[in-house]
């Protein structure tokens, strides 16, 4: 028992102390972007590009280079979402109302998933010192496909998101990103609340 004190007491001090500043910078705009877009406003997008800019370097430096990497997709499909709900935005009679999935987009989900996956699992395997390049690649390929339907107001977007979400925890806990964990955690909270009021949303619309 006395160890298992030691240990908890060691794990808080190394999440207080052993967070840098860049980090805690990346977490507090990931948490704030990912709740404005769970309300569906705007801000989350200018918000979204700081955030994904500060995770390129902290994945870099932790030898997560796939989830590098789609910071960078990030960073241009939310100036793409920037855009694209302005746009609405200015034109509120032509509104893009929140929509369901379709099959045919679930059929070539799943398969470009496989297809990202293998794909850059087994280059990032091969060619790098990446830590878990073939977890790393499916969480990638997955939100991938998540950001575009979150742009796009595709309703089940936030499903994908707490799957993603729930993998990623343990990833970056692993790899002593504590903060980042955390931040991944309360993300699940939040892509549940954002399903939720998306869902509502799209009952009143569809009455």
């Amino acid at each position: 028992m006395l160890l298992l004190a030691i240990g908890f007491s060691e794990s808080i001090k190394q999440f207080l102390f052993g967070t840098g500043w860049l980090e805690w910078c990346g977490v507090f705009t990931g948490i704030l972007c990912v709740w404005l877009a769970a309300k569906n406003n705007i801000w989350n997008w200018p918000i979204a590009c700081i955030s994904v800019i500060i995770y390129v370097f902290i994945f870099s430096e932790g030898r997560l280079y796939a989830d590098a990497g789609l910071q960078v997709y990030f960073l241009l499909t939310n100036i793409y979402g920037w855009y694209y709900w302005s746009k609405q935005k200015d034109n509120p009679e032509k509104e893009q109302p929140i929509i369901n999935i379709t099959k045919q987009e679930v059929i070539l989900s799943i398969i470009g998933v496989i297809v990202f996956t293998l794909g850059l699992g087994f280059t990032l395997f091969h060619k790098t010192n990446a830590s878990f390049p073939f977890v790393d690649s499916f969480c990638t390929a997955c939100s991938l496909i998540a950001q575009v339907f979150l742009a796009r107001r595709v309703l089940q977007n936030w499903l994908i998101w707490i799957f993603v979400d729930i993998i990623y925890v343990s990833v970056y806990f692993s790899k002593d990103l504590y903060a980042t964990g955390l931040m991944y955690a309360l993300y699940i909270g939040i892509a549940t609340m954002g399903y939720l009021d998306w869902r509502k949303i799209y009952r009143e619309q569809n009455n």
